[in-house]
């Protein structure tokens, strides 16, 4: 099997090279998979691209100038691999000066760069897809950095999953009121269809990146994954999870580095795709419910703020985070 690995990295060196050390063990250890291994790198400042160059001549890398955001920088790789028909004259540019020769996958496993495979990932995916025709894409069990269970997959949002983000009742996180699935499927360890797999480690057939096209650019972070799931099961293909597969997340390394615009661009992308797939009366209130609870958020940290309680830089982040989010519903 032919197998393109996708990673959109951004200032996160250490860990992409950790990364890339667990996927060219795993490719070692699988027989009869071709990889091609594309890294993006969102214009880091930490050496991340000449790291990758001077460690992992193997790489196709594609050090960009900007930051092109998930969305966009997974395109650039995927019409790199060979996906896509729309390209924009300056990732035209890219792809030319970057391609060479590379054959296109059967399968595109996007990867975080603060991900680790463990042994036999790749083999167990790809043995998933080949074996499952039906199958769109797969993502495996994930673990956190200090061993903990993580959700690997959730199902579409609906109303109670946006209310519980915005008034959290511990007892119901974990539940499907708030779109997980019963630890119990993870546990017995045989794949069980799911409605979108988290973006950190998300592996595509090509045949359904064919039939739902390419990830939406609207996006700059966050919901990407879920929207291009959505597309791929409307075109007719199902998207699992395979506890078997194991890879640890390390989770958000990129975007801590920018909580105020990350909050934003959270809330920016969750209208947008609450714009493209749910009915006018459905929007109208999901938007007053985000208001509801951003003007609550903005009149405790300006409180707070007022009376000297908490980072005063913090706080002024928080306020203009919540201002900008009020903005985006129109309040």
């Amino acid at each position: 099997m032919r197998l393109g690995v996708v990673i959109v990295s951004y200032n996160v060196r250490d860990l992409l090279r950790a990364c890339l050390q667990s996927v060219y063990e795993d490719i070692a250890r699988t027989p009869g998979l071709e990889a091609e291994v594309v890294v993006v790198d969102n214009a880091s400042a930490d050496g991340s691209a000449a790291m990758v160059a001077e460690e992992f001549p193997l790489v196709q890398l594609i050090a960009s100038e900007e930051n092109l955001g998930f969305a966009r920088g997974n395109n650039v790789a995927l019409r790199m691999l060979g996906f896509g028909e729309e390209v924009s004259r300056k990732d035209a540019k890219t792809q030319r000066d970057n391609q060479k020769g590379i054959a296109k996958p059967e399968v595109v496993l996007l990867l975080n760069p603060d991900t680790e495979l463990h042994p036999g990932a790749l083999a167990t995916m790809t043995g998933f897809l080949a074996s499952h025709p039906h199958a769109g894409g797969c993502c495996p069990q994930l673990n956190y950095g200090d061993g903990g269970f993580q959700h690997s997959a959730f199902r579409f949002p609906d109303l109670m999953q946006l209310y519980l983000d915005l008034h959290p009742i511990p007892r119901l996180m974990a539940t499907r009121l708030n779109g997980r699935y019963p630890r119990r499927l993870y546990d017995r360890g045989r794949p069980f269809p799911v409605d979108f797999a988290l973006g950190a480690a998300l592996m595509v057939r090509a045949e359904a990146i064919d039939a739902a096209g390419l990830l939406d650019e609207g996006y700059f972070m966050y919901a990407e994954e879920m929207d291009w799931q959505m597309r791929i099961q409307r075109a007719g293909w199902a998207i699992y999870c395979v506890p078997s597969a194991r890879v640890t997340h390390y989770e958000g390394q990129s975007a801590r580095q920018f909580r105020r615009a990350m909050t934003v661009a959270l809330w920016r992308s969750r209208l947008r795709y609450y714009d493209k797939y749910h009915p006018a009366w459905k929007r109208r209130l999901e938007r007053s419910l985000i208001a509801r609870a951003m003007r609550r958020r903005l009149d405790e940290a300006r409180a707070a703020l007022a009376a000297g309680a908490g980072d005063a830089g913090e706080l002024r982040d928080q306020i203009a985070a919540y201002e900008e989010i009020l903005a985006l519903v129109g309040e």
